[in-house]
C-alpha cells in the first residue's frame, strides 16, 4: 500500500447551527429584562428598526371538558394569533366582554385646573421663592431622602481609622465582600490569595473592622456575630461563650443540657437567652440594600365567561419592533457608495430577521403556556393538591416541538394566574404512583399533603415518617419512607422527635 496524500470528494448531511439560529435560541431563553435590553440596543444600532405600539391579542383557552385530543399546534386559538402589530385582529363580542377597561392607560394631558407658579429669585440668594406666600421653598433635590448603605457607612469609618494605603486597600476589599446581612463568608486564606498579601495582614485589618459600627459586622457565622455584639457591650463571659458555641441545643430547646454545659441554673440561663434575643442576628440589614424588583410575568391568564381561560402575553414585558420599509427604500434610492448600500441592505435583513424572531418567540411562549394551562386546569380551579404530574416531553409532543425548546421557554418565564405568579417550571413535577393502579400524583401535591398532615399535629399525635407513609397510602398515594423524609427536610420541617420536643417546650 502506497502512502501518499490525495484529495477525496465526499457528500454528507449534517445539522449546522447558523448564527441566526444560535441568536434565535438565545432570544428564546432570555428573560424579559434581558430581551428588552437586547432590543433597545438593536434599535439604537439599526436605523431601519422602530418601536411598534400595536395591541396584544388575547387567546381564549376553553374549559377542560371542551378540550379535544387534537388540541396542539394547529388548534384554532393558536392558529389565529397575529403578533405583527401592523394589522387588526377581529375579536368576537364574547371576547370583548372579557376586556378589563380599568387597566387601560389614559394618556390624558389634563391638569385638573392646576397651574405652575413662577419662581422668583430675590437678592443674592439662589433659592426660589413662592410668588403667592413669600415663603422659602426648597429645591426638589433638598426634599429627597437618601438611605445610606452598609458599605457607605463602613467606608466612612475606614477613611478615619486607617492611614496606611495597603491597609485601606485590604479594608475596602473586605467591605465589598460582605453580604447584605453583614457577614464575611470568604476565608482569610482565600482573601489573602486574591490580594496577593500575607494572611496576618488581612487578620490585623479584619480585627479592626470588627470593631466598626454596627457591632457584629464581618462575622463568619451567627455565633461569631452575637459574640462580637456581646464584646461591644462587655458582656462576653466564659459561660456566655460556651452558650454561643452550643446554639444548636437552644434551637432544639434542650435547656437541661445547656445548663449542664454552661454550669448555670435556670434563672441564669433564662437571662442569657433574653440577652441573646436582644441582639441583632443580621446587623447589616438595617441599612439600605439594593432595590428588589418585583417579578414581571411574561404571560397573563384570567377566567373566561365561557368557563375556560383567556391567555395573553404581557404587553409590559413584550418588546415589539417594526421594520421601517419606507425609510429603507428612501435610503436605498439615495446616491450612495456601494459600501453604504451594502450596509443598508444588511441592516434591513437584520431588522426583518429580528422582527420574525421576536414574533416566533412570542408565539412559542404562548403555545407552551396554553398547553400548560390545558394540562393543569384542575390546579387553577381546585388548588395545589390537584396539580398533575407533567414532564417536558408531554408539552413538547402536544405542540410538536423539541423538549429543549420547551425547557428554554419555561426557564425564567413567569405566568400570572388567579392563584398567584408562578414560574412555568413550577408546573413540571415528577409523578408519585398511586395505589390500586389509580391516577398518579404530582410530587408537589404530595409535598403539600405532607405539610398539611404535619400542620394538623397535636401534642398527643405526632406523625413519624412511617406513620405518614401509612396515612398517605390510605389516601391512594404510594410513597417510600425515605421520600417522605426527603420532602420533609426540603421544607425545613424537623423529625418527629424534634416536633414532639417542641410541643413539650411550648406547653411549659
Amino acid at each position: 500500500m502506497v502512502m501518499k496524500p490525495r484529495l477525496d470528494q465526499r457528500q454528507t448531511q449534517s445539522l449546522v447551527m447558523t448564527p441566526q439560529l444560535q441568536q434565535a435560541i438565545k432570544l428564546l431563553q432570555m428573560t424579559n429584562l434581558e430581551l428588552s435590553a437586547f432590543v433597545e440596543k438593536e434599535i439604537q444600532q439599526n436605523p431601519i428598526l422602530e418601536r411598534d405600539e400595536g395591541e396584544i391579542v388575547d387567546v381564549e383557552v376553553p374549559d377542560q371538558e371542551d378540550f379535544d385530543d387534537d388540541v396542539g399546534i394547529n388548534a384554532e386559538p393558536l392558529s389565529s394569533i397575529k403578533l405583527e402589530g401592523t394589522g387588526t385582529t377581529e375579536v368576537s363580542q364574547d371576547q370583548t366582554l372579557d376586556v378589563d377597561y380599568d387597566n387601560l392607560y389614559n394618556n390624558s394631558s389634563e391638569t385638573n385646573g392646576l397651574t405652575q407658579n413662577e419662581n422668583i429669585s430675590v437678592g443674592a440668594s439662589d433659592r426660589p421663592q413662592n410668588q403667592l406666600h413669600g415663603n422659602d421653598i426648597p429645591n426638589i433635590e433638598e426634599t429627597l431622602t437618601k438611605s445610606i448603605t452598609l458599605r457607605e457607612h463602613l467606608l466612612e469609618q475606614l477613611s478615619i481609622e486607617f492611614s496606611d494605603v495597603s491597609d485601606r486597600l485590604i479594608g475596602v476589599f473586605l467591605i465589598h465582600m460582605l453580604d447584605d446581612a453583614g457577614y464575611l463568608r470568604d476565608g482569610i486564606h482565600d482573601i489573602a490569595s486574591t490580594l496577593n498579601c500575607q494572611e496576618h495582614e488581612v487578620s490585623i485589618v479584619l480585627e479592626k473592622l470588627r470593631k466598626f459600627d454596627p457591632p457584629g459586622v464581618f462575622a463568619v457565622d451567627l455565633a461569631n456575630c452575637l459574640a462580637l455584639q456581646l464584646m461591644d457591650l462587655n458582656r462576653l463571659d466564659p459561660a456566655m461563650q460556651i452558650f454561643l458555641d452550643n446554639l444548636e441545643l437552644l434551637a432544639h430547646c434542650n435547656f437541661e443540657e445547656l445548663k449542664a454545659i454552661c454550669k448555670v441554673d435556670s434563672e441564669d440561663l433564662e437571662e442569657m437567652i433574653n440577652e441573646i434575643k436582644s441582639l441583632d442576628p443580621k446587623p447589616g440589614q438595617k441599612f439600605a440594600n439594593e432595590i428588589l424588583h418585583t417579578i414581571q410575568p411574561d404571560v397573563m391568564m384570567r377566567p373566561s365567561q365561557s368557563g375556560g381561560w383567556i391567555i395573553e402575553l404581557n404587553p409590559e414585558t413584550l418588546p415589539r419592533v417594526l421594520v421601517n420599509n419606507t425609510y429603507a427604500v428612501y435610503l436605498n434610492n439615495q446616491n450612495m457608495s456601494k459600501k453604504d448600500k451594502s450596509y443598508i441592505v444588511d441592516q434591513a435583513q437584520s431588522a426583518n430577521w429580528l422582527v420574525k424572531a421576536l414574533n416566533q418567540r412570542a408565539n412559542t411562549i404562548l403555545k407552551v403556556a396554553t398547553e400548560i394551562v390545558r394540562c393543569q386546569d384542575s390546579f387553577f380551579k381546585k388548588g395545589v393538591t390537584h396539580l398533575k404530574p407533567l414532564v417536558l416531553r408531554t408539552v413538547a409532543d402536544a405542540i410538536e416541538m423539541h423538549e429543549s425548546t420547551v425547557s428554554r421557554v419555561t426557564s425564567n418565564k413567569y405566568i400570572a394566574t388567579p392563584r398567584g405568579i408562578f414560574e412555568m417550571k413550577y408546573f413540571f413535577t415528577t409523578a408519585i404512583s398511586a395505589t390500586a393502579g389509580g391516577e398518579a400524583h404530582s410530587s408537589e401535591a404530595v409535598r403539600h399533603k405532607i405539610k398539611e398532615l404535619i400542620d394538623s399535629e397535636t401534642a398527643g399525635k405526632v406523625f413519624s415518617d412511617d406513620k405518614l407513609v401509612i396515612t398517605l397510602k390510605k389516601e391512594g398515594i404510594e410513597i417510600a419512607r425515605r421520600t417522605v423524609a426527603k420532602y420533609r427536610e426540603a421544607m425545613g420541617i424537623g423529625s418527629s422527635i424534634q416536633r414532639r420536643q417542641d410541643f413539650k417546650t411550648h406547653q411549659k
